[in-house]
């Protein structure tokens, strides 16, 4: 026990107090002091679920709010993602009708070249035709066609293989034929007519030989009177010249009249020539005997110059120049084929279009 009095004093109080209770106080007070216990606990209790409760509360908000903001951004992001898709749709569009409008034009240039080649190579095949049939030049109709297969070839179309082998056929047909040098034949026309104006006419001939000998050199031992007597002689003799030209008549011309023979002969050579390139065998011939005739006739065709045109003009006289030119329409036709099937497909796709 505690030696304070006043406590001594409350403890007895106490005790005083409790043995004055009877059961009935007793168990009030214990339900008084449970009850308190309880509603106090229950309190406790209320105020801790009103804190957890606000604070479940604030948390609630947070989030809330931080929903709210990402709402608003979320938002946000889709108008900008809606924008780009709107833009993109119409780029997208866009690149679409730059794609059709680049397919079409790629449609309309593929026939527009295709067209401007087939264009080249039926020019190229017409001339080569054209040189057959006019001057029968198989030379530069080879160079034609090659032209023309090169055309096709540097297009790389497998469509067009068809065409180069037609092509290449009639190029076949042109090479079996035999080779006739008009190049040559020409090239001598044209020496003969360079020499036309140098050939000595048949009567106006050089001396013969025993002609230009020189006077043999008088005696020493001549006397003056045999030695003008001999120099008299000498020039007489020369006044006068007999010589076999081996023709029955010989055409005596005026000065004025060697032009015009000259320049006829000429022309006969032209003739000749024209008859050539035009491939006209006869008229060819022709020309060369009529150009032999008048040489032999009027012209000194023992002369060194006389005597080569002649040979020539013999020489050329016998050549065949006419060659049975083959039909070379068959690629032409092909071309011409191939490009009206072309042009209705050309027509027909822009017809869909």
């Amino acid at each position: 026990m505690s030696d304070n009095p006043d406590v001594r004093q409350k403890e007895s109080k106490a005790g005083d107090f409790f043995a004055r209770l009877n059961l009935t106080q007793m168990t009030l007070i214990v339900l008084v002091a449970i009850f308190l216990w309880q509603w106090f606990d229950a309190h406790r209790t209320i105020a801790e679920m009103r804190n957890e409760l606000a604070r479940k509360i604030a948390e609630m908000d947070g989030i809330a709010h931080a929903n709210a903001l990402l709402i608003t951004q979320n938002q946000d992001t889709v108008r900008a993602i809606s924008v780009r898709l709107a833009t993109l749709e119409a780029y997208y569009d866009q690149a679409q009708n730059q794609r059709a409008a680049l397919e079409t034009l790629y449609n309309n240039l593929s026939i527009s070249r295709d067209e401007t080649a087939l264009a080249d190579v039926e020019q190229l095949l017409l001339i080569a035709g054209q040189q057959l049939q006019l001057s029968g030049n198989v030379k530069a109709a080879l160079i034609a066609m090659e032209g023309a297969d090169a055309r096709l070839q540097r297009m790389n179309r497998p469509a067009f293989n068809i065409l180069r082998k037609a092509i290449e056929l009639d190029m076949e047909r042109l090479k079996s034929l035999p080779v006739v040098d008009v190049s040559g034949i020409n090239q001598k026309l044209n020496e003969m007519l360079e020499d036309v104006d140098d050939l000595p006419l048949v009567d106006r001939h050089r001396p013969s030989e025993n002609a230009l000998e020189p006077a043999s050199s008088p005696a020493a031992d001549k006397t003056a009177w045999r030695k003008w007597k001999d120099a008299i002689w000498l020039e007489v003799k020369q006044l006068v010249r007999i010589e076999n030209t081996g023709l029955k008549q010989i055409a005596l011309l005026p000065p004025n009249q060697e032009f015009f023979l000259r320049e006829n002969l000429k022309m006969r050579l032209v003739s000749a020539r024209l008859a050539l390139l035009s491939r006209d065998e006869q008229s060819f011939r022709q020309e060369l005997r009529t150009a032999q005739t008048w040489l032999v006739r009027y012209f000194d065709v023992k002369s060194e110059d006389g005597a080569h045109m002649l040979s020539e003009l013999k020489r050329l006289s016998t050549a065949s120049i006419n060659i049975d030119m083959p039909d070379i329409s068959g690629s032409l036709q092909a071309v011409r084929s191939y490009r009206l099937s072309h042009d209705q497909t050309g027509t027909a796709k822009k017809a869909l279009q």
